[in-house]
């Protein structure tokens, strides 16, 4: 069984489509990641997850440490069975939520300390503490621990804390590597920080090499810096890691982000943006994002999307989509859910297609020019 392997099919521009094989399954790149903080992609039972067209979703490190407890997920099992997931899972490294999660934190050379968003309970998490509770989840795919600092902060600040994550990086490879049986059948990811600054992204991408990890995010955008920004960060940052590897960008996040990133070069992809709005109301078409709660469907007895598969739009109207969560059903961020997703993951499909076909941007062009339409 192969433990991780990369396979470019073809490349369109920067585009790629590919494969990578694990010992869990293989995942059809460009790849989207459902998000499943804690333990479960919200209002969706994970077989309906892989019906959607996934191969891998995200398990989230801080979350699962502070509940159930990643010790009580180890005596369970591991995620895969807690959670009913039989496919590849890549698991963050807690750093972001950390960062953001908790108002009362301590950053040093060690790791963070940091309060409980739960119950404001002290706990240390440090890049041994991080891959350590990710072996005991039992993940595939692991992130090493590192500082994600806002992209307006002065550049000797993100410098530091840039220089700090890849000595991190460092611990992380190597507690990872200590971790016997896992580290023999999961992946290690390292992350380049270095937030919009070309130089420094570059001086984290080598540090990154030097140490040498099975794939590289692009961590630190898609944190408040705008689409613009972000674009700008990807025309070089993509390119300053190896060409072998796997790309995964981090967070991201809109269907018009994710035809942009994989124009320039990225392979993998995570967001709650389709199981947040699914929740509140908003559907993903190729026509653009519906506000489901607007009156103007209130007797509209069309699908949701009319080019789309998915259970949602072939059997249910527009008008009992608008009651379900005019009324508060559950049923009603259930349903828009499973569309968003098979959404996203008919884009990605339609995406590896169109880079295999060498027909990337006419994809992307017709994509923008119907999505935007309105």
């Amino acid at each position: 069984m192969t433990r991780f392997a990369f396979d470019i099919h073809a490349t369109d521009g920067k585009a790629r489509t590919g494969t990578i094989r694990m010992m869990r399954g293989d995942i059809r790149t460009p790849a989207f990641m459902p998000v499943g903080t804690a333990a479960t992609v919200k209002a969706m039972k994970m077989e309906d997850v892989r019906a959607s067209g996934a191969d891998i979703i995200l398990g989230n490190t801080y979350h699962l440490m502070l509940r159930p407890g990643a010790e009580r997920v180890a005596r369970l099992g591991g995620l895969h069975k807690f959670g009913g997931w039989d496919r590849p899972i890549l698991t963050d490294s807690g750093g972001y939520q950390v960062m953001s999660l908790s108002d009362l934190r301590k950053i040093t050379e060690e790791g963070v300390t940091f309060a409980s968003h739960l119950d404001g309970s002290r706990h240390l998490l440090s890049p041994e503490r991080s891959m350590e509770i990710q072996r005991l989840l039992g993940s595939d795919i692991v992130m090493c621990f590192d500082e994600c600092p806002r992209a307006d902060q002065p550049r000797d600040v993100i410098a530091r804390s840039m220089e700090m994550s890849m000595r991190w990086a460092r611990r992380s490879r190597d507690a990872f590597n200590a971790g016997g049986e896992h580290a023999e059948r999961a992946a290690l990811f390292g992350i380049q920080q270095g937030a919009l600054d070309e130089g420094l992204r570059k001086a984290s991408a080598d540090a990154l090499t030097d140490i040498g990890f099975d794939g590289y995010a692009i961590g630190g955008l898609a944190v408040g810096e705008g689409q613009e920004a972000m674009f700008a960060t990807l025309d070089f940052a993509p390119q300053q890691l190896p060409a072998d590897r796997p790309r995964y960008l981090m967070g991201v996040g809109k269907p018009d982000d994710l035809v942009g990133a994989v124009e320039r070069g990225v392979d993998m992809f995570d967001c709650v943006l389709p199981t947040r709005s699914g929740r509140n109301g908003q559907g993903f078409t190729w026509n653009g994002p519906v506000n489901m709660r607007n009156a103007r469907h209130a007797e509209d007895t069309g699908p949701l999307d009319e080019r789309c598969p998915c259970p949602t739009c072939t059997k249910y109207s527009r008008a009992y989509l608008h009651h379900l969560h005019k009324s508060g059903e559950m049923l009603g961020a259930m349903l828009l859910t499973e569309h968003n997703l098979w959404f996203y993951q008919q884009l990605m499909a339609g995406m590896r297609a169109a880079i295999a076909e060498g027909r990337f941007a006419a994809f992307a062009a017709d994509f923008r020019r119907d999505y935007f339409a309105r």
